[in-house]
Order: structure tokens, then sequence, then C-alpha cells
């Protein structure tokens, strides 16, 4: 696990935004993850394989092949209700990473401050539940883990649910459960969705895609109106690098082998087809699109407004 303790996002008088159509989609900015985080998350995005690709420079990745990575979440209104999609790492969360460690962040006001006030949030959507996803599904009061988001139903795939249900958890996940899923369960809030091949609509214009392999339910989420598309990676994508070299896989990946066949088949069907591509660790300007780069991919960044 990287060691430093992870930068806080710096103050900012508005969130990021991108227009899809008629929908305005708000990155949320929680930390900015640390230079270790790389090497330890993708192995084998070695210096020289990251430096070999130019246009990784200068917004993904430094001079020397160290990869630029982010914790952030992204927040829109679609057919009236306000949807968020993950939730980050939280603050005050007991964590193994002491990137995630007891973090102290702006992010609940960050999100309010973009028209999320947490009481006014519908939808929380979990692409999958790993502790960098779920953290701020809850927060403490009095001492107790209790959710965030009281108004919202948080949903997420029955796949992924009942994976981990029947996990051996090591004490860390086991304390993530307990402190940022169980309390949602219990409060009634969570709702398990079965999620075909061909995805599943939650709402006008909005679409969960399976995309199993990081954990075997995980899944991405699709926007569309008035012609125009994006997609919220989760972690089917961690970095751009992966669109020169779709093969670099996570550390954490449970199924590595699927997680690769997963990514090659999502960026095949991206290419060249003008859908903005949103990633959930994506360093600023994390959007782009994707585009067809020798026998690979490539990202034409998309700045935000």
């Amino acid at each position: 696990m990287p060691a430093p303790a992870a930068t806080p996002a710096p103050a900012s008088a508005s969130a990021p935004t991108w227009t899809v159509g008629d929908i305005t989609v708000h990155r949320i900015d929680e930390i900015a993850l640390p230079r270790e985080t790389g090497p330890w998350l993708l192995p084998d995005a070695t210096p020289e394989l990251v430096t070999g690709q130019d246009w990784l420079h200068p917004h993904f990745a430094d001079p020397d092949g160290t990869l630029r990575l982010a914790s952030h979440t992204f927040a829109f209104t679609v057919g009236g209700l306000r949807v968020l999609v993950d939730t980050g790492i939280g603050n005050g969360k007991q964590r193994a990473n002491p990137a995630w460690h007891d973090l102290d962040t702006d992010y609940e006001q960050r999100l309010a401050a973009a028209g999320f006030p947490a009481d006014a949030v519908d939808l929380v959507i979990l692409t999958h539940l790993h502790a960098d996803h779920v953290g701020w599904n809850t927060r403490s009061v009095d001492g107790r883990w209790v959710p965030t988001f009281p108004g919202a139903r948080y949903l997420t795939s029955r796949t992924e649910r009942e994976f981990w249900a029947g996990y051996p958890m090591e004490d860390a996940r086991r304390q993530m459960f307990e402190d940022s899923v169980l309390p949602v369960e219990q409060a009634g809030l969570l709702d398990l969705l079965d999620v075909p091949a061909e995805g599943l609509a939650v709402a006008p214009g909005l679409r969960l895609l399976p995309t199993p392999g990081h954990t075997p339910g995980h899944v991405a989420v699709e926007l569309t109106s008035r012609g125009r598309t994006a997609l919220i990676t989760g972690d089917c994508v961690h970095h751009p690098v992966q669109l020169a070299h779709p093969a670099v896989g996570a550390c954490v990946d449970i199924d590595p082998e699927r997680s690769r066949v997963t990514r090659h088949d999502l960026l095949a069907s991206l290419a060249d087809t003008g859908t903005l591509l949103l990633g959930t660790h994506f360093a600023p300007p994390t959007a782009g699109r994707v585009r067809i780069h020798g026998d690979a991919y490539r990202l034409e960044p998309v700045p935000a407004a």
C-alpha cells in the first residue's frame, strides 16, 4: 500500500463540469492520491511503459513516468433525480491504507456547493464495494455511522453484494463493511439490482453496464441525452495508460483475466464514437474521448467547464 498521506484537493469556487446533452456532470473532488499509488496499484505500468506514451503528458503522468491518480465522485441530475456515482473514501474512516486513513476533507461541502446537499440526493450508485468507493455512504453522528444520504436509494449489483457476503474478509475489509455498507443496509436503503449483459436502465438516460473483473459485480454508468453519451468508469479502467495497454491490470483485481477482457471490449466499443469517458480515478482533466492509436487507444482530453 502507498505509505504517504494523500493531498487534499485544492479549494475551488465551483466543481468542474461537463455537458452531456441536457445533463451537467459535476466532478466532486476528494483527494489527489500520493505518487506511490501508481506503482502499487498498477505494477505493470512501469516508468518505461508510461514514458513511451507521449500523450499521457502533461496531464496524466509526470515526465519520469509517475502516474497521476485522484479520488473523486460524479454528481448529476437526470429525470428529475439528483444522482451521485460512488462516494469516495470518506472522513474519519479507520483504514489500513495510510492515504485513506482518518481523512478530514471538505468533500461534503463541495457536494452541497455543486447543488447536491446530502439530504437532497435521490440515488447513490455504487459501481462496486471497495473502500474508496463507499466511504461517504456514511458519516459519524454521536459516535455512530449513519447514512450520509438519508433520502436516497443506494444501488449496487446483486452479484457484487452476494460475492462479498460469501468472501472470507480480512480485518480491514470487514471494518469497511461495518462502517460504510452495513449501516446503509440496516437502514433499508440498499437496493440490489440484477444487471443483465445488455445493461439496466435505472432512470431515463441512466444505465448500468456490467463490467466484471475488478470485482464480480462491477458496473460502469452510462449517461445519454440528446444524442450525446458519457460513461463513468468506476474501476474497470483506473488510469489512461490502460487505454494504450489494456492488459495492464490492477493489483486488486479479483479476476485479472476477466478484467482485461472487459477493458478491451469496453474500449473497443467506445473508440471513435464520441462518447465522453469520465475516469473515477483519472487526474484532471479527468475526461476525454477514446481514440484509436496504433493497435490500441489513447485518451483525447476534454477539459471541464
